[in-house]
């Protein structure tokens, strides 16, 4: 009987679509540092605080996903999918913000082409995140859920590579063993940040088994 008077449902997918949407604006700051950081490091610096903003717009969504949880007596998803889901969607933005903050304060000499190029490809993984994430409120979507997962197994791979070639003419071409250090640092993080969306993918595959 008490059932009938507990909330139901709740606005997971609102919020899951919400934290998404940082997810791809803290990504698109990042690579807008990356690119301009060579011609403007003041205009890479306020890119840098675009991250930090959707850093800090996510944890409010991450507090409200909580908060929804616990009040919450019948979800539209297993609570454990849904608490694992809004982490490691958070997961994605932590590091967006590692690797702008690392960037901006490790004095780096200039951006290489490589970490443009990585840069570019944690954009479209999580272009494809946003896309998958928001299919979700519906099992129907299922088929097209389990494409965008699969392509952005295929980005990561993508971005395993190319970091491997970048690290390879690092070794070759830098005598500066400081200056080794950090790129190499700036390559890793870029590449795991993939890893990291194919962490929600993942996720997202075992929701629609789970589920479909």
């Amino acid at each position: 009987m008490l059932s009938k008077f507990m909330p139901r449902e709740g606005k997971f997918f609102d919020l899951f679509n919400a934290h998404a949407e940082q997810v791809v604006l803290g990504s698109k700051a990042l690579l807008g540092l990356l690119t301009v950081f060579n011609t403007s490091v003041t205009e890479a610096e306020k890119q840098c605080d675009l991250v930090d903003v959707a850093e800090k717009t996510a944890d409010g969504i991450i507090r409200e996903t909580m908060r929804q949880l616990h009040k919450t007596f019948i979800t539209p998803l297993d609570r454990e999918e849904i608490h694992q889901l809004i982490t490691r969607l958070d997961d994605i933005l932590d590091l967006t913000q590692d690797v702008a903050h690392t960037v901006t304060l490790y004095d780096v000499r200039h951006i290489t082409a490589e970490s443009i190029r990585l840069g570019e490809i944690g954009l479209q993984c999580a272009e494809r995140v946003r896309a998958a994430v928001g299919l979700l409120t519906s099992m129907d979507n299922s088929p097209r859920i389990l494409e965008l997962c699969r392509e952005i197994d295929e980005l990561e791979s993508a971005a395993d590579r190319e970091m491997r070639g970048a690290m390879s003419r690092l070794f070759r071409e830098e005598p500066d063993v400081r200056e080794l250090i950090k790129y190499r640092a700036i390559y890793e993080q870029l590449e795991t940040l993939t890893d990291r969306c194919e962490d929600v993918a993942n996720i997202l595959e075992g929701i629609v088994i789970e589920n479909s």
